[in-house]
């Protein structure tokens, strides 16, 4: 398709109030409005992969209903609050994620309102949408390849919010946004293991250390997980600069001075993170650290330090 840790992951959501993600709908055919900023070869193999049976994930009831409520301007945190709770899974993970050390400031929290009065109305959303995605994409087979991908996708997203908490003066990317941006960064990958039950296996991503090479992918699949995840995160109307990020996170070069860039600079950051704190290689490093920290105002003298920081409150947060 191109043309041009820690164990665990992200906690089971077991609310089942929206009948585990809307059985009786199933999976989403493409909505060819998705598909207007791709260009004529990327949306016609995008089309031929949902000919082929890939399929885009709804949105859980509980967060249709939080967003339709917040376009009405609805503020009542109590009223938003008993919108959550009626998925008491993504309420526990939402209780989780607020924990991190980002929102130090802010901790305990003692109810959904408090979360919604010191976070956000916006931002507890956003927070709220990437505890929802890995309910949408449950592993149809080969359990461990998706709690491998599960693990990683939250390890990185926590490493993204560490980061843009300790930039946000800088880079003016918040906490909720990086983690956001963080879980759905590959969420086309498990939308591709859905599919296709050779998927992992070809990609060899239940080996530590391994990940999908776009390259490969596109010979054995005709795909791209960039320009899927893309796809899945327009569908859950994620920010449009966080879609963007998600589609060139591989490369930041094609990306202008605005907040697609910084965003991915965030991202790139916390895999460098991730790749540091797993004692292993990341082969990508090289190629992009200069525009990496450039975009995030660092030095090559600067970077240890901020590493010592981030990797350090990582691990604060485990205990």
């Amino acid at each position: 398709m191109r043309v041009g840790g820690r164990q665990g992951g992200i906690p089971a959501l077991t609310g089942g109030t929206d009948a585990e993600m809307t059985r009786t709908t199933e999976y989403m055919a493409i909505d060819p409005s998705l598909l207007v900023d791709l260009s004529g070869d990327e949306a016609r193999a995008v089309k031929r992969l949902f000919e082929r049976g890939v399929t885009i994930p709804p949105q859980p009831r509980v967060l249709q209903e939080l967003q339709e409520a917040l376009a009405r301007g609805v503020a009542d945190v109590r009223t938003l609050s008993r919108i959550i709770s009626q998925d008491p899974g993504i309420a526990a993970t939402l209780f989780k994620v607020v924990q991190s050390p980002a929102y130090r400031e802010f901790q305990p929290f003692s109810s959904l309102t408090r979360v919604l009065q010191a976070i956000g109305l916006q931002q507890t959303a956003n927070i709220l949408r990437a505890v929802a995605l890995s309910a949408a994409l449950p592993a149809r087979h080969n359990r461990k390849g998706f709690e491998a991908y599960w693990t990683r996708s939250q390890a990185i997203a926590e490493l993204a919010m560490l980061v843009a908490d300790e930039r946000v003066t800088v880079c003016n990317i918040f906490p909720d946004q990086a983690y956001l941006a963080g879980i759905f960064l590959e969420c086309g990958v498990p939308v591709l293991m859905q599919r296709f039950s050779t998927y992992c296996a070809s990609m060899r991503l239940d080996e530590p250390g391994r990940w999908a090479d776009l390259v490969e992918e596109d010979a054995r699949f005709n795909a791209d997980h960039c320009v899927i995840g893309y796809l899945v995160g327009r569908h859950w109307k994620l920010p449009s600069f966080i879609c963007d990020a998600i589609r060139y996170h591989h490369e930041i070069e094609r990306l202008d001075m605005h907040a697609s860039r910084t965003m991915v600079a965030i991202l790139q950051l916390a895999i460098h993170f991730y790749h540091l704190d797993e004692h292993r290689a990341n082969p990508d490093w090289p190629r992009v650290s200069g525009e990496v920290l450039d975009e995030l105002g660092l030095g090559e003298d600067s970077l240890p330090e901020l590493t010592d920081i981030v990797l350090e409150r990582y691990h604060k947060a485990t205990v």
